[in-house]
């Protein structure tokens, strides 16, 4: 199943959806299925971290699906800060475990004659060594975050990047709301060090659809992620196991939404969700 192919059999379900001006990626493989990720406009701007997912096989069926398809509200207005200013706030950010050899220093790509814009340097770090990335783009826009156990869309400068060295590039978002109107004990977007399994509250929602159930987390964007799980007749619990990138490898120290699936022996029916590091209960989209 080719990505375009996969992209025309997902169309018709986002606009039943209300999303046929998303922006659509169809790079994910999940088994035999490729996954169509479609990226909604919302009050005009773009989105990061709020796709819907369509599943199609390779018969060019849809097979599955899952997204957020409840209606928004409005929220309160705060002011915003420019792209430089977020990029600024973005090398600022350190990793606060020690590890060395991960993180970055993000900078704007040179001007049409060659120069650099000033302003973004990232200063010197200690314990290891600087690397860099390159932003190639800078759009504005609302990227999903957590803000007292709800899963909100925050204005947001979302980043195109890729490493200098080449290879494969990635996207990041740094909240543009003006740090005076953000709580100071705010949860850190770092990735955390967790050791091989996700940290406690890592995983924040599920989904099901008969046998399959579809767990979402915050993780590193560099990070691979499994999802297992051991069920019994009232509870399903769940563990997400991370496997850490090459450590000489240049990531970006940021958190990003992340969905894996978990085949159960039996559909979830009734049978409560459990997050097996924390055994805290798992909310239902």
């Amino acid at each position: 199943m080719s990505e375009k192919a996969a992209k025309a059999a997902a169309v018709p379900v986002l606009k039943a959806a209300g999303q046929d001006d998303a922006a659509l990626d169809a790079g994910q493989l999940m088994g035999s299925a490729r996954v169509v990720n479609a990226d909604p406009v919302v009050d005009g701007l773009p989105t990061y971290g709020w796709a819907t997912g369509i599943q199609v096989g390779p018969d060019g069926e849809v097979v599955g699906g899952g997204g957020q398809l409840k209606g928004l509200e409005k929220g309160d207005d705060y002011p915003v800060i420019g792209a430089a200013e977020a990029l600024r706030q973005l090398n600022a950010a350190q990793p606060s475990d020690g590890r060395k050899n991960v993180g970055g220093c993000a900078t704007p790509a040179p001007l049409k004659d060659g120069t650099k814009p000033s302003g973004t340097s990232c200063g010197a770090r200690t314990g290891a060594d600087p690397t860099t990335v390159t932003v190639d783009k800078a759009v504005f826009g609302l990227a999903a975050r957590y803000v007292d156990g709800k899963q909100l869309l925050v204005p947001s400068w979302i980043f195109t990047v890729r490493p200098a060295s080449g290879g494969t590039g990635n996207t990041v978002a740094q909240v543009a709301v003006d740090p005076k109107y953000l709580a100071k004990d705010a949860p850190s977007e770092k990735t955390p060090d967790t050791g091989g399994t996700a940290k406690n509250g890592a995983i924040r929602s599920y989904s099901a659809d008969g046998r399959t159930l579809s767990v979402t987390f915050w993780g590193g964007a560099c990070s691979t992620y499994k999802a297992s799980a051991s069920e019994d007749g009232s509870t399903v619990r769940v563990t997400v196991t991370e496997s850490k990138p090459d450590p000489k490898k240049v990531c970006i120290m940021i958190a990003k939404e992340l969905t894996r699936t978990v085949t159960l022996d039996q559909p979830l029916g009734d049978r409560k969700v459990v997050d097996a590091a924390s055994g805290d209960a798992v909310a239902r989209k």
